[in-house]
């Protein structure tokens, strides 16, 4: 075998069995940003966006997409979602907004994809929202913060 999960021995790619693992309490923490032109996040800060308030639609997009990566991610298990949470920091020292999601369950697999997807929508959700403002907006950073939960256990990233 070569170590991929995804992957048979024959080459081909394959949803894996997870029958046969314990169900476990779940929890991933992913995060990204968006850098933007001071305007912009000036206008979002304000509430002065054209489209309305993007926060909240970020922040709603960011959930319906962990809600639904499975459809989006082939390989992805269905699992049952107790929390997903976005919330989101406007720094204007560092011209960017920060987002974090969250995301909770009991189940035999799942959290990190679900938490990774949630931050990459919300970010994409505020840059269409502003890119009537500043099209050079750039989102960055997105990474796995931390798990916890299954058979690998406890993961934090060095900041």
């Amino acid at each position: 075998m070569n170590g991929l999960t995804h992957i048979n021995e024959k080459g081909n790619a394959v949803m894996v069995d997870i029958s046969d693992k314990d169900v476990t309490e779940r929890y991933a923490r992913a995060s990204g940003l968006i850098r933007m032109s001071n305007e912009a996040l000036r206008a979002v800060a304000d509430g002065k966006v054209p489209k309305g308030d993007v926060l909240a639609a970020a922040r709603i997009a960011g959930i319906m997409a962990a809600k639904k990566t499975p459809e989006l991610i082939p390989l992805c298990h269905q699992i049952q979602l107790s929390k997903v949470g976005i919330d989101f920091d406007i720094c204007p020292e560092e011209g960017c907004i920060r987002c974090e999601c969250t995301v909770k369950l009991n189940d035999r697999t799942g959290a990190e994809m679900e938490a990774l997807c949630g931050v990459s929508v919300a970010l994409l959700t505020v840059y269409d929202m502003c890119k009537a403002i500043d099209k050079t907006m750039e989102i960055s950073a997105v990474s796995l913060s931390e798990k916890s939960g299954g058979k690998s256990g406890h993961y934090l990233r060095d900041e």
